[in-house]
């Protein structure tokens, strides 16, 4: 199961859920202030191929050097593995 982002549109307290993709958001709840209004963040992920430990060539100093209309190390995280 995915781990999801949210932001508390009550308190603004931020916090992460390991749920399903299709849950009910009206089952989501805020673990400070309890509210059950809270909207899902836009978050990225990070995925192991088990193909090495090496950064995709140029992202050694987070900078991809790749085009600005797409791809890219996203804010220097090519060396995640």
């Amino acid at each position: 199961m995915p781990i999801f982002e949210y932001s508390c549109n009550d308190c603004g307290s931020q916090f992460d859920i390991l749920h399903k993709g299709a849950e009910n958001p009206d089952l989501i709840q805020c673990p400070d202030c309890k509210s059950r209004s809270a909207s899902k963040k836009f978050s990225s992920f990070a995925a192991s191929t088990g193909a090495g430990t090496l950064p995709a060539p140029g992202c050694e100093s987070g900078s991809c050097e790749t085009p600005s209309y797409g791809g890219g190390c996203a804010g220097g995280m090519c060396g995640l593995q």
